[in-house]
């Protein structure tokens, strides 16, 4: 797989990384990538990947652009509310790249979604979403970056056939919380999604060491991070057994 002069100048700065260098950014250009929920963390990491010339992006999002959601997810502009944030969102990383192909998915997510890509990042705020999600990840043998915030904290994970994110969140807590009900600062939105973007980075390149596995939680009011391993649970409802 060759590239343009154009995009030899555009990747520059990655094509003189020893971890990425022409077969790292050539890996980056033939792969597809799943973004389920192009809002608060969805919209980061697509600019970032989208920026760093993965070369195929669906992005799955039934929602519109609501004057709320300009806190936080920066993809979007004034002049895009009531749009189709998927619509509105390839528009963005079109002007971005044009070197790239955007599938906009204006739609709730479905397990078929997921045939054909090698990679899925999980941003959404609803657990019957990620569980979904994450049984389709495990089904099709495709890697998952999931990624979650809410108030000051975040936190991002890697997760395969097992553990699966399922071993980490085995039910829907009974207390579980939306940034719509507690709300969250909006930096915070850029920093994980952009921590989910870096670990597919990895994933598709083959550098350094991916969170597989690993969840890496971000405190934002104390500036602290920590990482915890995730272990296969027997028992897990999707992949135990």
């Amino acid at each position: 797989m060759s590239f343009s002069d154009a995009e030899i100048e555009r990747y520059a700065r990655h094509l003189v990384l020893r971890e990425v260098g022409g077969p790292g950014q050539q890996r980056l250009k033939a792969a597809r990538v799943l973004i389920v929920g192009a809002g608060g963390l969805g919209a980061p990491a697509a600019l970032y990947l989208a920026a760093a010339g993965v070369g195929a992006l669906t992005l799955c999002d039934p929602d519109t652009v609501d004057a709320s959601n300009l806190q936080r997810q920066v993809i979007y502009a004034g002049a895009d509310v009531g749009r189709a944030k998927v619509e509105a969102a390839a528009a963005r990383l079109i002007a971005l790249n044009p070197h790239i192909r955007i599938e906009p998915a204006n739609r709730a997510f479905h397990p078929g979604l997921v045939n054909d890509h090698d990679l899925v990042l999980d941003g959404t705020d609803d657990f019957g979403v990620r569980f979904a999600v994450n049984a389709a990840c495990v089904a099709a043998g495709v890697p998952l970056v999931s990624g979650a915030i809410g108030r000051w904290t975040g936190q991002v994970g890697v997760f395969g056939r097992a553990p699966c994110y399922r071993c980490l969140v085995p039910e829907i807590p009974p207390d579980a919380e939306t940034c719509v009900a507690v709300g969250v600062v909006g930096a915070l939105a850029g920093v994980v999604g952009s921590m989910m973007a870096l670990e597919a980075i990895k994933l598709i390149t083959g550098a350094g060491e991916p969170l597989q596995g690993r969840l890496l939680i971000y405190d934002g009011l104390a500036g602290e991070t920590r990482t915890v391993r995730v272990a296969a649970d027997p028992e897990c409802p999707t992949c135990g057994g």
